[in-house]
């Protein structure tokens, strides 16, 4: 009987960063996680969450991604939010996405990465052309993907650090009265150009 050969295990977070990166970075719809052993990897390092929405991302696991970047979507946590907007972009759900990268255009997060939300925008377009219309260069959207996630990661590791952390409860968000309902709507009722 032979036995399954187990998948590797990543002690820190800069092992298991240097391995993903490895791997092809997202632009376009997963089908699937790129390599679907990391997921309990990258759970098991007990990073910030911003952190580890980041390189579930990177990994194409926006499911996992999506659950983290859910409870950090409003102010003060511009950096669950921006890689929101990311995970939208790379799902294809480009207004989803601008409206995002709108939301957190005047963070400091958004500002090292992108300088203006003009650049940003234009880019989220040059993704869509490419999808919808065949328009574009796909290699250098790759590129310019790839250093915007790799940007936004290295700024989450120099604010929260790359150690444990075990009770997130200070990175979730509540969202204000006003904020929960209208989310509630897009949710359940159909409401609003935004599904959460």
């Amino acid at each position: 009987m032979a036995f399954p050969t187990p998948s590797p295990t990543y002690p820190t977070f800069t092992t298991l960063y240097t391995h993903i990166l490895t791997l092809p970075t997202p632009l376009l719809p997963p089908p699937k996680p790129t390599s679907p052993s990391l997921t309990a990897s990258i759970s098991s390092l007990a990073l910030h969450p911003t952190l580890e929405a980041a390189l579930h991302i990177l990994n194409n696991d926006l499911p996992s991604a999506h659950f983290l970047v859910r409870h950090m979507q409003a102010p003060p946590a511009y950096e669950g939010m921006f890689l929101h907007g990311i995970l939208h972009r790379i799902e294809g759900d480009y207004d989803n996405a601008r409206a995002w990268y709108g939301n957190v255009s005047e963070s400091e997060v958004f500002g090292e990465v992108w300088g203006s939300e003009e650049k940003a925008r234009e880019f989220i377009g040059g993704v869509e052309g490419l999808v919808k219309k065949g328009e574009g260069e796909r290699g250098g959207l790759e590129r310019e993907s790839e250093r915007e996630i790799k940007a936004v990661v290295e700024f989450c590791r120099g604010k929260f650090g790359e150690g444990e952390v075990r009770d997130a409860r200070d990175a979730w968000v509540k969202p204000g009265e006003d904020h929960r309902r209208m989310g509630e709507e897009m949710v359940t009722g159909g409401k609003g150009f935004r599904q959460f």
